[in-house]
């Protein structure tokens, strides 16, 4: 059948019509190098923060605060960032608080051994200030001996100590004044008369400042030590001689 002339322009025109739509359908413009990049650092954001959440879910405070961070700072504007610090501020400060008591505890060394016909269990840890100096702050039981508490200078000979002397201690900057004797035995030690009170000061401090004359050049010195770490149970009890505890 053969269209009037009129009819064959009309379908000729919609035939054209639906070729061009198809054909631009067909070959959508391609990404420029912008959109590219954009589309690459959406993906690699992506990528991080799934990382992020398995971190999460593993408990790896650690590595998720590194990463999350570094999500926050190199997508700041993106969803992942978004996502990221709704929680990332609480994963730091349980990290931070972490890591510190657990940098605390590592300052103290606990140990149980023979000693001088008996058994001593100790609890040690070295001052963190003034730097060069290596002053071990002791408490031993012993179990001839009882409990005690004193300064043992690895280094740098005893104390200077006569007869009984005052030590201004702070804990915690508060002052206190402790009373101190060095041994007559002539170790590098300096004892502290009432170890009970002492130790029962120590428990409740994060810092403990003690300032003392060294023997060596008459040095005087301010002894800091880190004690929020010590943890009782660790300092282990003995028997009292005659098996008593």
């Amino acid at each position: 059948m053969t269209l009037p002339p009129p009819r064959r322009l009309a379908v000729a025109a919609l035939a054209g019509a639906l070729v061009l739509a198809g054909c631009s359908q067909g070959s959508a413009p391609a990404p420029d190098a912008a959109q590219q990049q954009a589309q690459a650092r959406d993906a690699e954001a992506a990528r991080n923060l799934d990382t992020y959440r398995q971190l999460l879910r593993i408990h790896n405070d650690q590595m998720a605060v590194s990463m999350g961070k570094d999500i926050v700072q190199r997508f700041p504007d993106s969803a992942a960032a978004k996502e990221v610090q709704q929680t990332l501020p609480e994963i730091e400060k349980r990290w931070t608080e972490n890591s510190e008591k657990a940098r605390l505890a590592a300052l103290w060394q606990y140990q149980v051994a023979p000693m001088a016909g008996g058994t001593q269990s100790t609890a040690a840890t070295y001052d963190s200030q003034p730097a060069g100096v290596r002053v071990r702050l002791v408490l031993r039981r012993h179990t001839s001996w009882g409990q005690s508490a004193f300064l043992f200078n690895d280094g740098h000979g005893g104390f200077v100590c006569k007869g009984n002397c005052t030590i201004a201690a702070k804990f915690d900057d508060k002052p206190r004044a402790i009373k101190a004797y060095a041994p007559s035995t002539g170790e590098p030690a300096l004892m502290i008369r009432d170890d009970k009170g002492f130790i029962a000061l120590l428990e409740k401090s994060k810092k403990i400042s003690l300032p003392v004359t060294l023997q060596d050049g008459e040095k005087k010195v301010e002894l800091v030590y880190e004690v929020g770490g010590f943890v009782p149970d660790q300092w282990q009890a003995l028997p009292k001689k005659g098996g008593k505890k």
